[in-house]
């Protein structure tokens, strides 16, 4: 009798979801419980109408998402929120969020899964937030320029990704990803005293294009909804097999 508590449970540990600081809204781990058993999971980056939608037209009624169901705070269960978590309990749908524990795991986790899309072998860490770190570092000799044809082939079902100005022969030697909303004053900063030449992130404010100009450094903005799609993924087809349940992906990109 497979519990959605129980495969939460069993997600937490494997995660180290109580051990992985996080921004409070995430709110990490089982954020809707249901009635029935597991009969099939669903995995969609976000939250949303289309991701419960694409829940259901699958069969499956235990949902894993990236970013959850919290992610404005405190707000009133009205119009469209109140229309959401109608559907999601009259179809009796338990929902799993992961943010950064997601993202940090080894195995399961974004940056290392789209590392390895990228053909890049991570030796380090990086991203720092608070005592973990998030994101992926390594050494490589690849052109800049190949390693972008690489992400846009890796982001083309999801949209066209965006890049700093790039030096003409820039070669890619240290680089570190960190996906999502990666380029920030402390990855951009980490990055400098890392001597990291190439950054792949999600995406960034427009400041730090003209930073990573400034500095010579390669900027690879890979699309945050295209980077966070490969954990949920992992995540899913992994229960899935270990449970012999079926399993799908709600593509709904958003287009950034």
């Amino acid at each position: 009798m497979l519990t959605s508590t129980a495969v939460a449970a069993y997600i937490d540990e494997l995660l180290d979801t109580a051990g992985t600081p996080d921004y409070p809204h995430a709110l990490n781990g089982l954020q809707l419980e249901n009635r029935s058993l597991v009969r099939g999971i669903a995995a969609a980056v976000d939250f949303s109408t289309r991701a419960v939608q694409g829940a259901i037209e699958s069969g499956a009624n235990f949902l894993i998402v990236h970013h959850g169901m919290f992610w404005g705070g405190l707000t009133p269960l009205s119009g469209p929120l109140y229309r959401i978590l109608r559907t999601v309990i009259e179809n009796d749908i338990a929902v799993y969020s992961s943010h950064l524990p997601l993202d940090r795991h080894p195995t399961f986790g974004n940056n290392v899964l789209l590392a390895a899309e990228l053909g890049l072998t991570p030796t380090g860490l990086f991203a720092q937030f608070q005592d973990i770190f998030i994101g992926v570092r390594g050494e490589s000799d690849i052109d800049t320029i190949s390693l972008i044809e690489s992400a846009q082939n890796f982001a083309k079902s999801y949209g066209e990704i965006r890049t700093s100005a790039i030096p003409a022969g820039h070669q890619t030697r240290q680089w570190a990803i960190c996906t999502g909303a990666g380029a920030s004053a402390e990855t951009l900063s980490e990055a400098s005293a890392a001597g990291i030449d190439t950054l792949i992130v999600g995406e960034g404010p427009h400041w730090t294009a003209i930073h990573a100009e400034e500095h010579g450094l390669a900027i690879i903005y890979a699309g945050h909804y295209a980077t966070e799609t490969v954990g949920v993924r992992a995540l899913a087809q992994h229960l899935a097999e270990k449970h012999k349940l079926p399993w799908s992906f709600v593509s709904a990109p958003t287009g950034l």
